[in-house]
């Protein structure tokens, strides 16, 4: 996707292939694996959309901690299998941001996992605070449901 394009329906996609570490004994990928291939799926959103986010941590000082994650679990995904992890900004508010996954197999386009994360903009100290205006204006931009108005970096009006 290029960094020109409408980035109002932006989804990040990133293609991971199932190691045998990351499956159990029967063969299945083991569930916590899924919120690593979250991670994965987002941090190439943001790539996608023009956010460096080690440079964001590095420069800025902020980082976006996880406060919440959710998955739905439809099918398995098992050793060998190539996955495609679509992402979403689902909406921004202040310092709070709501990212949206699919995970699906490619060789039948399977939805295997579906899930929600939550992250609050913290700095190095680990307090909240305001996401730079340059990667908020980023991602608003690629936010499917933004919230317009702007909130303090406390989480006030």
């Amino acid at each position: 996707m290029s960094q020109q394009a409408d980035l109002s329906t932006a989804v990040g996609h990133a293609r991971v292939r199932v190691r045998y570490a990351e499956t159990d004994q029967m063969g299945v990928v083991y569930h916590a694996n899924y919120l690593v291939w979250f991670e994965v799926g987002r941090v190439e959103l943001m790539r996608q959309n023009g956010i460096e986010y080690g440079r964001m941590e590095m420069e800025e000082g902020c980082v976006i901690a996880v406060v919440e994650a959710t998955a739905r679990y439809k099918a398995p995904a098992r050793y060998d299998d190539e996955l495609v992890v679509e992402t979403r900004v689902l909406r921004v508010r202040g310092p709070i941001i709501r990212f949206g996954y699919r995970i699906l197999r490619v060789a039948d386009g399977l939805l295997l996992c579906e899930g929600e994360t939550v992250h609050v903009v913290v700095g190095r100290d680990m307090k909240r605070r305001a996401l730079p205006k340059k990667y908020a204006d980023l991602l608003h931009a690629a936010a499917s449901d933004t919230v317009s108005d702007t909130l303090d970096g406390d989480g006030t009006r």
